[in-house]
């Protein structure tokens, strides 16, 4: 069976806006991941510790805010933080647990903020991507118009136009399939966040 362009280049700008990244309609449109969207974290989901609140401003306990946000870094592998940790305690003195809830309550404020600013990126991602995806489109019917549409008499003309066009179809549509190999990668993100916010509200309350 003989295709013609018209439909190959529809096919391809069609496979594009129905990748992955944009596949299924989400009840967010800005969206685009296969995980579901969780804004905020609430401590209550890792943390059965003592009362955050009651443990007073974690921010006023110099060494308990720099455990903090050393251990809420990513840049810190979990292998470390046990032995972080067991220094904190071998110094906290009575008040350990208030001191140790102190430094959760950090880790959890580092954490939650990191996670929302990364949401935020992906839904801007998406956005880029869904504009890319429409200009896609609307290069492929412009393609189709060179090439297929009966107005277009100067044979000269139409395959260097068909060219230029087909070129920048080409290149944009690389464009996109990169970013959607990278936004699958990105959507991990605040997954593993919040993962490692579980694992050090763990290590934290085994030394409770």
């Amino acid at each position: 069976m003989i295709f013609s362009r018209t439909f190959v280049l529809a096919m391809a700008a069609g496979a594009l806006l129905c990748g992955p990244a944009l596949a299924q309609p989400k009840a967010d449109p800005d969206w685009p991941c296969v995980q579901r969207k969780v804004s905020t974290l609430s401590p209550g989901t890792v943390w059965t510790g003592p009362d955050l609140e009651a443990a007073g401003p974690w921010g006023d306990d110099y060494e308990a805010a720099s455990l903090a946000q050393k251990i809420a870094s990513r840049r810190t592998e979990l292998s470390e933080v046990d032995p972080l940790l067991d220094e904190f305690v071998a110094k906290a003195g009575d008040e350990k647990a208030k001191r140790l809830t102190r430094v959760f309550a950090g880790v959890f404020e580092v954490v939650n903020n990191e996670r929302s600013r990364v949401i935020g990126g992906i839904a801007r991602y998406a956005q880029g991507q869904r504009r890319m995806a429409e200009r896609i489109r609307q290069e492929a019917d412009q393609i189709s118009a060179v090439k297929d549409g009966p107005s277009a008499n100067d044979a000269r003309e139409m395959p260097k136009e068909a060219s230029e066009l087909e070129t920048k179809f080409a290149w944009d549509r690389r464009i996109f399939q990169e970013r959607s190999q990278s936004l699958n990668y990105v959507c991990e993100v605040p997954t593993l966040l919040e993962q490692r916010l579980g694992e050090v509200a763990r290590k934290i309350q085994a030394r409770l």
